[in-house]
């Protein structure tokens, strides 16, 4: 590879990490050249963009954003690795384990995962990642807590206006 071509990849690599927030870190080693494009495939099906590159660029890219914020990223970038950007945080993990279960395979395995500065490392926090929430997910929790008192109080409002219409109903029927 030629120095102009590595200043290429890195400079493309460094594009992917100033514009995603979440990427992952995985092992695509012992897939076939099918199973690959599969994947592939379903990652562009579920807007997750996939990029191979050498670990030396990989690292190279990230130490020219943010060498301090990348930091417990870099013991993961050994043997093969694919990286997986994506807007939400929880796709890629829905990939690798559907394509795991479809393919019956234990790879592409996760060395780690970056999720709006948090690191997860280890094929271990799989489970954990499926399970995070979204950002529109989020927002629409807090606006549902947000909006609980306001409907709450209207509630007691209307069931109060129902008891005093009651009441008067009663006292109605009492002078009569």
């Amino acid at each position: 590879m030629t120095p102009a071509e590595k200043r290429e990849i890195t400079g493309m690599l460094k594009e992917k990490f100033s514009q995603y927030s979440n990427f992952y870190i995985t092992n695509t080693d012992a897939l076939t050249v099918a199973q690959v494009n599969k994947l592939r495939r379903i990652c562009f099906d579920k807007n997750v963009e996939m990029k191979v590159a050498k670990n030396t660029l990989i690292r190279k890219a990230m130490e020219s954003i943010d060498a301090e914020r990348f930091q417990e990223v870099y013991p993961s970038l050994h043997g093969v690795t694919a990286l997986l950007f994506s807007e939400n945080g929880k796709d890629p993990a829905m990939i690798i384990s559907s394509f795991r279960t479809e393919s019956k395979t234990k790879k592409p395995v996760l060395k780690a995962a970056f999720i709006d500065g948090s690191v997860y490392t280890g094929d271990d926090q799989l489970e954990a990642l499926q399970t995070l929430k979204g950002k529109f997910e989020l927002i629409g929790e807090v606006i549902g807590l947000l909006q609980s008192p306001a409907q709450n109080l209207m509630s007691a409002l209307n069931a109060g206006s129902k008891l005093a219409s009651l009441v008067k109903a009663l006292e109605d029927r009492e002078t009569a």
